[in-house]
């Protein structure tokens, strides 16, 4: 190889060292059109979705959990994790008013609203998956579905539509933080 070709490729190599070294995953930089994040993927109902993973604290086996007397329905009740009281939500009983079967693929996705501890149950967890905003469009939603509100997203991933759930929208609404029995 002659030198200046071996130069070029000294050059390039060192450019490539740079910019790796700029590259920070969780930073949107200016010569790139997204942002990646990181999510857990999971199952409610028919629905693929998908939630930041940095808002989920832990992913749990469902506990025995016991009722509250007075709650909505989709409260299944407070559970004991590890001296830690954890308030269980049926989220597709929340959303459809249809109840989560429980199987042994079921999990709860531990988080928090205002600090306190809740635990949002969920048919099944499939992992762990990366997402580019970039990807998303709009949800495309029916009029009817009750997706509405708590997803404003979807990420189209090959045949697979990835619904990003938003904890914000659910743990805001009037509904979700209503949980007394009429």
């Amino acid at each position: 190889m002659k030198q200046s070709a071996k130069n070029a490729a000294f050059a390039k190599l060192l450019e490539y060292e740079k910019r790796s070294a700029r590259f920070a995953p969780d930073k949107k930089s200016g010569s790139g059109p997204s942002e990646e994040w990181s999510g857990v993927t999971f199952s409610v109902g028919d629905s693929r979705m998908a939630c930041k993973i940095d808002r989920i604290s832990e992913i749990l086996s469902c506990p025995q959990s016991t009722p509250v007397p007075g709650a909505k329905d989709w409260i299944v009740g407070l559970a004991n994790v590890r001296g830690e009281l954890l308030t269980v939500v049926d989220l597709s009983w929340f959303l459809t008013g249809v109840r989560s079967p429980l199987t042994a693929r079921s999990r709860l996705l531990a988080t928090t609203l205002n600090k306190a501890p809740i635990g949002l149950l969920i048919d099944e967890v499939f992992g762990q998956r990366h997402f580019l905003d970039s990807d998303a469009i709009p949800a495309e939603l029916p009029e009817d579905s009750p997706l509405r509100g708590v997803v404003n997203m979807q990420h189209d991933i090959g045949a697979e539509t990835w619904h990003e759930l938003n904890l914000d929208n659910l743990f805001n609404s009037a509904e979700f933080l209503n949980g007394a029995a009429n």
